[in-house]
């Protein structure tokens, strides 16, 4: 049986990472696991280089469910090499983490954090994208006849 533990939550604090954020958090309910959510300050490329702010976002972070542990990370560098390398060292069992679903072509040019985890993570990765379209409205299965008492 696959046993998760130790779940780690990447962040780049984007609409991608918080549909990854959901999941991150119904998995650690389900498996009774920790949630580590992770940072990864990229000087050259965070368009705020104040190292306090993008802090204070990380803690902010928290789930609903006190029972979940919750650990929060800080740490500085590519992103694409950080989190493969700190899911290595902290033993974690899963990473949880957004894709912005580039194409082809901006892969290439910019390169996926998403892609680069996968290849090199030590663990099992879940990468979790926002649907094309927005979730219509499901009709229910049994209508009501008449008026509601």
């Amino acid at each position: 049986m696959f046993h998760i533990k130790r779940i780690l939550y990447p962040t780049d604090f984007s609409s991608y990472s918080t549909q990854a954020y959901f999941h991150a958090v119904a998995l650690a309910e389900t498996h009774r696991a920790a949630l580590t959510i992770l940072y990864v300050f990229n000087p050259g490329a965070d368009v705020r280089p104040d190292r306090a702010y993008w802090r204070e976002q990380l803690e902010q972070i928290r789930p609903a469910n006190p029972n979940i542990p919750v650990e929060h990370v800080f740490l500085e560098g590519n992103p694409a090499d950080v989190i493969p390398n700190y899911a290595s060292e902290a033993g974690v069992d899963m990473v949880v983490m957004g894709t912005h679903g580039r194409t082809a072509q901006e892969r290439l040019l910019m390169g996926s954090v998403a892609e680069q985890t996968l290849r090199t993570a030590p663990c099992s990765v879940l990468v979790v994208k926002l649907p094309k379209r927005p979730v219509q409205d499901v009709k229910p299965d049994v209508e009501l006849v008449g008026k509601p008492s």
